[in-house]
């Protein structure tokens, strides 16, 4: 870096915005290099993507002003909110603690800024269970103190911004020496690295008062040699978070309520807003226990096992991505490496994340129980966002098949996010709405994940998973139609003269539209087995069924009974035999069964 001849003495809100937006565009820039890099804590390779999404939370949200103050403030608030992983949430705490540390003033001076920025490195320590030197805290802490040292001597902004981002880069190289994974990979600390980038970006827009004329940093273009790293370095599987709001959160006994849950537990935010993160391996727990302190209204859940996997035995070129409506037991999602982005289950203010934070099980229970109704929400833009932007920095191309679209806004979300990833990031990303739901979707996604295994080339897939949306069927047998007159899914006139009769109706799967509809009814559950097998077996008659799945809901007797009448029709045991997904439950009700099954 050059130092401009042009001095700034004082920023404004406008000027500090701007010059975060461009910090986080060089994180952009450099987020498939910070996933790379990724060994600490855990080899889970997606610091790059975490720090991205903490960032576009501040771009997508934040409107400036001239005070400083405010905008701080601003930042710091959608910064919390939008925060991922470890070293986002604590970011986002050191930006909390320099907009609660500016005074109400009409413009930052070096010396304001500089203090404030001092007094914010505590609430990050702060936030962290068990602080460890040689990560973005150290940089952090290093940066700040540094540039509280220069203040009396340089007012300048840009002159002390790099003569402090020099001593960034030099605790930057020590993280390597402090921290044994890191030596042993032969890297810098990502978090650290991307909060190096980050100051680069800052700089450059004060420098040059443009964030599309940056600096090219190395980090683009490096590439780093890196050790596999074992499984036994992940002593927890999943990442998990939540953003819990209350009154007077005690952050010292909440932190003792949930410590035993697991490692790297970062508390963030204020008395009204908590910000947590902890590795664990029991996420259903951890949020049952945060419930007690006030409303989640956030959760994440991540597979830091399926992450470690990708970034060192990656079985293929193609990331296949789904979401929880497919019904696929987890063994299937581990040996193929099939990646899932969950629907969440609410209860009226509560809420979960379909089978992460759920599991069927306890679906049941908080049925019977509340005797409240329970609905579901798909995932946001911004959840597709974030695994495809993730998945595009470790695949050459990424396939998503999703829930129909007739039942489920969550194909949308899929393909919107899809289509502004291709765009921000360029990449390969075809999404296809399955027109199906449970095992239907099921079998379509293990054929194609079993055809990837084979080395099937993207566009030939995409031909394909055209072609099996057509061969995939489902028969669901409905014990009782409450439920799906509450959803919405059913006429409600039809609806109603169906319940009165106590009819047991057998849905099926609109090929053209992906909506459900009644196949057939009877009287009673044996008949409305008669009825599924009959039909299936005059299908049976003109074509090969290449397999089939079978999901209940609470029902493993008629469930069973399926698999012993499709066994004799096909000469085939079942792929599995399992729950449906507590996002299924949720608008058929309990005992329902599906037969899905696929032609040759």
């Amino acid at each position: 870096m050059t130092q401009s001849l042009v001095k700034i003495k004082e920023l404004d809100g406008k000027q500090l915005y701007y010059s975060f937006l461009a910090g986080a565009q060089r994180i952009f820039d450099n987020q498939k290099y910070l996933n790379k890099i990724n060994v600490f804590p855990v080899a889970d390779a997606d610091t790059g993507t975490n720090l991205a999404s903490t960032m576009r939370s501040i771009m997508d949200a934040v409107i400036p002003t001239d005070n400083p103050k405010q905008t701080a403030v601003a930042i710091a608030d959608v910064a919390l909110t939008g925060a991922r992983g470890n070293s986002g949430i604590i970011f986002a705490q050191f930006l909390y603690g320099f907009s609660n540390e500016i005074q109400h003033e009409r413009a930052l001076d070096v010396r304001s800024f500089a203090d404030s920025m001092r007094k914010a490195v505590a609430y990050a320590y702060e936030a962290i269970a068990n602080p460890v030197e040689g990560t973005i805290l150290t940089v952090i802490k290093d940066w700040a103190e540094y540039l509280y040292y220069l203040k009396d001597v340089i007012d300048d902004f840009i002159e002390i911004l790099i003569v402090a981002y020099n001593r960034a880069q030099q605790s930057l190289a020590n993280t390597t020496r402090q921290l044994e994974v890191l030596a042993k990979s032969h890297v810098v600390d990502a978090g650290a690295k991307g909060f190096v980038v980050f100051l680069e970006g800052f700089l450059d827009f004060l420098t040059k008062g443009d964030p599309t004329k940056s600096i090219k940093t190395s980090a683009v273009i490096e590439e780093a040699t890196i050790e596999k790293v074992s499984h036994e370095v992940i002593t927890f599987r999943y990442c998990s978070e939540a953003m819990v709001n209350g009154v007077n959160f005690d952050h010292k006994k909440i932190r003792e309520s949930i410590l035993s849950f697991g490692d790297s537990l970062v508390i963030a935010g204020t008395q009204e807003k908590m910000r947590i993160h902890i590795h664990t391996d029991h996420p259903a727990e951890l949020f049952a226990q945060l419930q007690e302190f006030g409303n989640i209204t956030y959760q994440k859940v991540d597979d830091m096992i399926m992450q470690n996997e990708i970034l060192n035995n990656r079985k293929a070129g193609i990331a296949l991505v789904t979401d929880s409506c497919c019904d696929i037991p987890d063994r299937f999602l581990d040996q193929y490496q099939i990646h899932m982005v969950p629907l969440s289950i609410h209860f009226g203010s509560t809420f979960f994340l379909d089978r992460l934070t759920i599991q069927p099980s306890q679906f049941y229970t908080l049925m019977s129980k509340t005797g409240s109704k329970a609905s579901t929400a798909q995932p946001s833009i911004k959840d597709f966002q974030n695994k495809y932007e993730y998945l595009a920095t470790h695949y050459e191309s990424i396939i998503g098949i999703n829930v129909s679209g007739g039942l489920s806004g969550t194909f949308n979300s899929s393909f919107q996010a899809a289509k502004e990833v291709r765009e921000r990031n360029g990449g390969k990303i075809s999404i296809f709405n399955s027109k199906n739901v449970t095992g239907g979707l099921g079998l379509i996604i293990l054929r194609a994940s079993q055809a990837i295994e084979e080395g099937i080339l993207h566009d030939e897939l995409a031909l394909k998973i055209e072609e099996w949306i057509q061969k995939s069927h489902i028969r669901v047998s409905v014990t009782t139609l409450k439920y799906i007159i509450q959803s919405g899914r059913v006429n409600p006139l039809k609806g109603f003269i169906a319940k009165t009769l106590d009819l047991k109706p057998i849905i099926i799967m609109d090929k053209k539209e992906g909506k459900a509809e009644t196949f057939s009814k009877s009287f009673s559950e044996k008949g409305t087995r008669r009825k599924v097998m009959r039909n299936i077996s005059k299908i049976a008659a003109r074509n090969n069924i290449w397999n089939y799945i079978i999901t209940h809901a609470g029902n493993p007797k008629t469930a069973d009974w399926y698999a012993i009448e499709m066994e004799k029709l096909t000469g085939k045991k079942p792929i599995f035999v399992d729950h449906a997904s507590p996002a299924l439950v949720a608008n058929t009700g309990p005992g329902v069964v599906c037969v899905a099954f696929m032609l040759e």
